[in-house]
């Protein structure tokens, strides 16, 4: 996928791309590297400069990201004597010998700008500003050194270190948020980067979904260029998904989609993408002043300001911003009054001419849909996973409750803790059916499942919220359930890593791998493990001190059944749906085209697939949001922006998407990763589901749409370096997303007030009635076409009024 995603990045007007560097990809093992294939950051770079752009290279080697551990290898965590991110000399060597095998493997490959290569920025640390103060007496040593270690390795481009306003001379630091246009670099010697513009948020399984309106990721955008701006960056631009287990913890999805520009897909998000595509080319249009002098800001009202980038040749550019987040303004600028709407900016590059405003928004809105393929309803085979100590080689026992990662060391999501037998009072209610009896357990953040004598006897989780704080689970047992003899196993699903959230003072707060120490935060069962109920009540069976036998991991793990071999498989008739930790393995053939393809997990509950070995993720459809909630699909995009302020999918599983008519539980499946046929799919399902109900779909664009108001500027597609002489009145674009295909249908057009939004428009009272007529000759048949709002073309239904073009259309 990486040159359409390049290529679609330059096409809307990016200059650089920003990567972190994975050291838990790079570095699996200590000392063992693997930079191929996915993980080819040498092939990755070159195919940017290939392409005209330039790269700012993350190395970290902590990078947050909502990924496994930070971004960190867990071997870190058991070299003896390490602290994490602090002025430890064990961590300090290891991060050390990471960083120059990465620099010199750029080096080798001539990538820095010195050596005539993209790479024209650097990163080290990143975001430690916001943790800096837990780490005490240690903290700024540590930030010297690394600044110092960096510099060491002589690539003659600059290092930036964001969220770190103490960095060094020899660090520039930066700035990460939802709006930096306040921000001021810790030296007049520095210029003033945006590293992460936050273009929405992640999501979380039991959440709903967070968006960010376009609108209000361009004001952002316009508001730091207009503070004298100097880099910016989208995180993400493309956010993807967190294949395997790479995502973080314990509640992040396997879709990273991150409402950015460009889809999970690697589809242009419209009109987010073509909008800030527009304000991109309209900066340029300013560059020739903002790269000259500096910009002069002056408030010419209540919430209301003009910033100016005067040269003393008289040529000029302009950025006037209405910050009111309720009413429209007029602003009076260089001999002209200026409508500017509610918390939007007008972007002047001539001084005199409004080319773009962040809240009038020109590009075409496209409408995606998941398409179904192929049902997988036939020849499925399965593995029942054991329940308990499988692996009789590799269990071990340990006199108390276990610490998770220490013991699992991530090789597994899984941790068996098996109690193999409990001798009970025959005389005890519990044998006798008397009253409910309970199982206490206390886990830390994470999924878990209790089996009794073989059964599933319940299951529990923390919330998606995360806490510190240990989490208590009552799983119940029924009068006459068990008999005297009782054998217990706790199975505990790890969630390995981060989770984020924001809190009223928008300090970002984050449990187990962000935040100081997050590598000293245990997981798994602390316990107390007790049984209550016995006696009516009046004793309780302590069970966590006693000896527990573990096993790591499961037996279909051990045997290799993701990638779908094995002589374990069965198929027999008596097809097992809805059984906890089962197996399943069919094949499909490939959909036919070029369209992304995914796979909808429908029927099933909770587990992880893969598809010719490669693993798609953790799935998790049984676990929905809230019905109560603020979702709205007409979030307001006017005031400050936070991740809890446009919400979707309330009393829905987070990775929910239309196909079709249907509402379906979607996951992305890179086209790289299939065959034309023989593909196998393996499904890992824990808490029972129906894999006959999984479909194959790919992601198609339905319906396209323009709305242009008298009002708007412009396109900026119309405007070049002449555009002095060169401004023209409002113009609808309309454009097929393929170049094979042409506008075929018009589902709907309007020429005057026409009432509601994209997708649902209907007439107003003051209607063209030549206006369909008009689209019908410019569009219909065309790949691409515009239509220019004037008297000639559109006549003039209602004079009094600011009228209004709007279409709605369908490419084949």
């Amino acid at each position: 996928m990486w040159p359409g995603l390049i290529k679609k990045s330059k096409e809307g007007g990016l200059d650089i791309i920003e990567t972190y560097v994975f050291w838990d990809l790079h570095e699996p093992v200590r000392g063992q590297y693997n930079f191929t294939g996915r993980n080819d950051l040498v092939k990755f770079i070159k195919l940017i400069g290939k392409a005209g752009l330039y790269v700012h290279l993350r190395i970290g080697p902590y990078v947050c990201a909502e990924w496994n551990y930070g971004g960190f290898p867990l071997w870190l965590h058991f070299l003896p004597g390490i602290e994490l991110r602090t002025n430890n000399d064990v961590f300090k060597s290891e991060m050390q010998r990471f960083t120059s095998r990465v620099v010199n493997l750029m080096k080798m490959n001539n990538l820095f700008a010195s050596q005539g290569g993209p790479i024209i920025l650097s990163q080290i640390e990143n975001e430690y500003g916001n943790v800096e103060s837990k780490y005490g007496d240690g903290a700024k040593p540590y930030i010297e050194w690394a600044a110092e270690m960096a510099t060491s390795m002589e690539t003659d481009v600059p290092w930036v270190m964001c969220q770190q306003d103490d960095a060094p001379y020899s660090m520039i630091n930066t700035c990460n948020g939802f709006y930096c246009d306040k921000f001021t670099p810790n030296s007049p010697d520095k210029p003033k980067f945006f590293t992460e513009l936050w273009s929405g948020w992640f999501s979380a399984w039991g959440l709903p979904v967070p968006y960010r309106p376009v609108e209000d990721v361009a004001l952002a955008a316009a508001r730091f260029f207009q503070n004298n701006g100097t880099l910016l960056n989208y995180y993400m631009y493309h956010g993807g998904t967190n294949f395997g287990r790479t995502s973080g913890g314990p509640f992040i999805t396997t879709s990273y989609d991150y409402d950015s520009p460009m889809d999970e897909y690697g589809l242009p998000r419209q009109p987010k993408w073509g909008h800030l595509k527009d304000l991109h080319k309209a900066i340029k249009l300013c560059e020739y002043a903002m790269v000259e002098t500096v910009g002069v800001t002056t408030s010419v009202g209540t919430n209301l300001e003009t910033t100016v980038y005067q040269l003393e040749s008289g040529a000029c550019a302009a950025f006037l911003a209405n910050l009111d987040t309720q009413s429209n303004a007029k602003i009076y600028f260089n001999g002209n009054y200026h409508d500017v709407p509610a918390w939007s900016v007008s972007i002047l590059p001539d001084c005199k001419n409004v080319v773009y405003n962040t809240a009038k928004v020109n590009a075409i809105t496209a409408f995606t849909k998941f398409v179904p393929r192929t049902t997988l309803n036939w020849s499925w085979s399965w593995f029942k996973e054991p329940v308990g100590i499988s692996l009789t080689g590799d269990a071990f026992v340990q006199p108390s409750l276990a610490e998770q990662i220490g013991v699992t060391g991530d090789r597994s999501d899984f941790l068996w803790y098996s109690l193999r037998s409990l001798n009970l009072d025959a005389n005890d209610p519990l044998v006798n059916e008397a009253s409910t009896v309970q199982l206490h357990v206390d886990s830390v953040r994470h999924g878990l499942y209790a089996f009794v004598n073989g059964k599933l006897a319940g299951g529990g989780r923390s919330d998606s919220i995360g806490s510190r704080q240990k989490q208590h689970r009552f799983i119940v047992f029924h009068r006459g359930a068990i008999g005297s003899s009782l054998i217990t196993h706790l199975f505990n699903h790890l969630y390995f890593s981060e989770l984020l959230f924001r809190n009223n003072t928008n300090q970002l707060s984050k449990i187990q791998n962000y935040g100081a120490f997050f590598d000293q935060i245990p997981a798994g069962i602390q316990g107390p493990v007790q049984i209550n109920g016995l006696s009516n009540g009046s004793s309780t069976i302590e069970l966590s001190k006693v000896p527990w036998t573990y096993q790591i991991g499961l037996k279909g793990e051990q045997l290799g059944l993701s990638n779908g071999g094995s002589e374990y498989w069965v198929s027999e008739p008596a097809f097992p749906k809805n059984t906890p930790l089962t197996w399943y393995k069919t094949q499909f053939s490939a959909p036919a085209g070029n369209s992304p393809v995914a796979i909808d997990f429908t029927g099933m509950g909770k587990g992880q697939a893969w598809i010719n070995g490669n693993g798609i993720g953790r799935y998790w459809p049984a676990y929905v949001s809230p019905p109560e909630g603020k979702c709205t699909d007409n979030c307001d995009y006017r005031g400050e922006y936070s991740q809890d302020k446009c919400l979707k999918g309330c009393g829905k599983p987070a990775q929910q998407q239309y196909v079709s008519i249907n509402i379906s539980n979607i996951y992305h499946v890179p086209r790289s990763w299939l065959k034309p046929t023989g593909n196998t799919l393996v499904v890992l399902e824990e808490i029972g589901g129906d894999p006959t109900m999984i479909s194959i779909a790919t992601r198609e664009i339905g319906l396209i749409c323009g709305a242009v108001s008298e009002s708007y500027p412009a396109p900026l597609d119309l405007w070049d370096s002449n555009y002095l002489t060169r401004v023209t009145k409002p113009t609808l674009l309309l454009e097929c997303p393929y170049q094979s295909q042409v506008i075929k249908e018009l589902q709907f057009v309007g020429y005057g007030n026409p009432q509601g939004k994209c997708g649902s428009f209907t007439q107003g009272q003051c209607r063209s009635n030549r206006a369909t007529t008009v689209v019908n000759k410019y569009c219909m048949g065309k790949q691409k076409c515009s239509i220019e709002m004037t008297l000639e073309n559109l006549g003039d239904p209602c004079p009094d009024i600011y009228k209004t073009l709007a279409v709605e259309a369908f490419c084949g």
